[in-house]
């Protein structure tokens, strides 16, 4: 994760320029992402800014998980990590390749890094000896641990700026629009 001249870090995840107009008061402030050429007085409509605004939480609680856990610790190497401990075996490069949705190059990159921070090791294919398999150290399923506390913390820190009413309508309306079928 890159720190940018604006402060803010660039966690890879977004490749459009966003800029932020907020009220003055947070607890009623609309985030309204600004496109080249998007006027900033009118309002996305309700289906896109219901995904921008689900984006920029999942996005926030990313970025919080990841500063809190320290260097190296980026989104995409934490997504990584827990491709890696969904799998019942070691994983081939190949696979944790098509797995993410990345280039081979790319996840070989995260690989070396993740390898070099103690999170994960290479291991010979038993069955080929020409390929490698990957698999996570006890190092990285401890850093697996702390950050689900530490997203569970950042989801609950976000909840906790809502009251006991609004966060319980907040998941009633969540859950409906999850359980919606297309045409309903």
């Amino acid at each position: 994760m890159q720190q940018r001249t604006d402060g803010h870090h660039d966690d890879g995840h977004d490749g459009a320029p966003t800029s932020r107009t907020a009220s003055s008061d947070p607890a009623t402030s609309t985030v309204r992402h600004l496109r080249p050429g998007r006027d900033p007085e009118r309002p996305l409509p309700p289906a896109e800014e219901l995904l921008e605004l689900l984006h920029d939480v999942l996005r926030a609680v990313r970025r919080d998980t990841a500063d809190r856990l320290g260097p190296g610790a980026a989104p995409g190497q934490l997504r990584m990590l827990r491709v890696l401990d969904r799998c019942e075996r070691p994983c081939r490069l190949g696979e944790l390749a098509e797995a993410l949705d990345v280039a081979p190059r790319s996840v070989t990159t995260k690989v070396d890094q993740a390898e070099a921070d103690g999170w994960i090791r290479r291991i010979p294919d038993p069955r080929d000896r020409r390929a490698t398999l990957v698999e996570l150290t006890d190092a990285g399923h401890d850093l697996l641990d702390r950050a689900a506390r530490q997203r569970h913390a950042g989801v609950r820190a976000r909840l906790d700026a809502l009251d006991p009413d609004e966060q319980r309508t907040l998941l009633d309306l969540l859950r409906r629009v999850a359980g919606a079928t297309p045409g309903d």
